[in-house]
């Protein structure tokens, strides 16, 4: 199976993996690792994954010999007999799969959490089509779920506080800042002539 684009594809998972890595070892510290980390993992699933895979099937590549390298005959009797004829159905799905992972692992909060591990059980996975891609997998899973920790780490505001700033919005601050309402001056009360 031939990559599009040559050496600029397999440099580009190398250094969106590389960070990703190197993010989820700083993020539990540092609100910027897991942010970039987090750009790097959306940047890897949009462009090395749904987009490369794109280009590929636009290319005419067939994906056949993706499997060869797996110890499990299964698999590799399985990619060839089953994916390789209909790799337009089940790339596409990939496509979609990898796009819409990219794009929602920017919207924080347990969703980024769930896709996290969606990435982390999907590149597990990768060792199944041979132990080259442990390679890969190992350091990327351990990336991820740095990041998903750090991700649940990180300080968000509860409903009830959310509620709360909502109810007393028109509310100004007094004094010290807290939110007890203003007293009134005693002419407030008095009813205008």
């Amino acid at each position: 199976m031939d990559l599009i684009g040559g050496w600029l594809l397999p440099l580009t998972w190398a250094t969106l993996g590389t960070t990703i890595v190197v993010c989820g070892l700083r993020a539990r510290n540092s609100v910027r690792a897991l942010r970039l980390g987090i750009a790097a993992v959306s940047v890897l699933w949009l462009l090395g994954g749904a987009a490369a895979n794109a280009a590929m099937l636009v290319d005419g590549t067939t994906y056949t010999g993706f499997a060869d390298g797996s110890a499990i005959p299964f698999v590799t009797d399985t990619w060839e007999s089953l994916v390789v004829p209909h790799h337009h159905v089940f790339i596409g799905l990939l496509i979609a799969g990898e796009a819409l992972a990219g794009l929602l692992v920017l919207v924080p909060g347990q969703l980024r959490e769930a896709v996290l591990l969606a990435l982390v059980a999907f590149n597990a996975t990768l060792v199944v089509f041979g132990w080259g891609f442990a390679i890969w997998a190992v350091p990327v899973v351990a990336g991820l779920v740095l990041l998903h920790r750090a991700e649940r780490s990180t300080p968000r505001p509860s409903r009830r506080s959310l509620r709360d700033l909502l109810r007393n919005r028109h509310r100004l601050p007094y004094g010290d800042a807290s939110s007890a309402p203003r007293p009134r001056s005693p002419r407030s009360r008095v009813p205008s002539p």
